[in-house]
């Protein structure tokens, strides 16, 4: 799989490239410093993912991002983030990125950057249990029913806002993992929503 890191601070962005490149799977095509390095190299290199520091001086990664997700609606962009970045956490996601991590969980950075490339939303380690806090609720409650959803694909919402992946979803609620992925499917298309990350800001948005 073939990645690209961007991160203002160079020594960030070329830790980041010794740490993927250790693994014999991954590909770094190139490294930049700003949003429009993210940019002029995306557009050079297509790369399968994006590795990309949120706040950046000059053009901000969502900045980058957001110019990136329209030229290019197929990207994958994992945002690298810290604990104080809630507003920055939740307009990443609603421009389309596929997760965001903390910068400094080294360790995790590798299986983010395969689970994404894999089609899969990454969450960093403590943020999904404070997305409801991050996202300013309305107050209002969402008539769900008028959409043609069922009270099932209520629960599958329900517990995709609450973090579970399909294979967990599918053993609490005794269902094949195949059928949960067509519940979400069908659910996204009614609500007209483009993915689960998206469909759990919209949950929290509208309980």
């Amino acid at each position: 799989m073939k990645i690209l890191v961007v991160d203002d601070d160079n020594l960030v962005a070329m830790s980041l490239k010794t740490i993927l490149s250790s693994d014999s799977e991954i590909e770094v095509v190139g490294t930049g410093n700003s949003g429009e390095d993210a940019i002029k190299l995306y557009e050079e290199y297509k790369p399968d993912l994006l590795l990309m520091d949120i706040r950046m001086k000059g053009m901000s990664g969502l900045e980058a991002g957001t110019e990136i997700i329209s030229k290019n609606p197929d990207a994958k962009i994992l945002y690298l983030t810290t604990f104080n970045d809630d507003e920055y956490i939740v307009s990443a996601i609603n421009l389309g990125a596929k997760g965001y991590i903390i910068k400094q969980d080294f360790d995790g950075i590798i299986p983010a950057v395969k689970l994404v490339c894999q089609g899969q939303c990454v969450f960093g380690n403590g943020i999904t249990q404070r997305l409801p806090e991050m996202i300013k609720k309305n107050g209002g409650s969402f008539d769900y029913a008028s959409y043609g959803i069922t009270p099932q694909e209520k629960e599958i919402i329900e517990e995709v806002a609450n973090g579970l992946s399909n294979k967990e979803i599918a053993d609490k609620l005794f269902l094949s993992e195949g059928t949960v992925r067509n519940y979400l499917s069908n659910i996204l298309r009614k609500l007209d929503i483009r993915d689960r990350t998206n469909l759990a800001i919209f949950y929290y948005q509208n309980k």
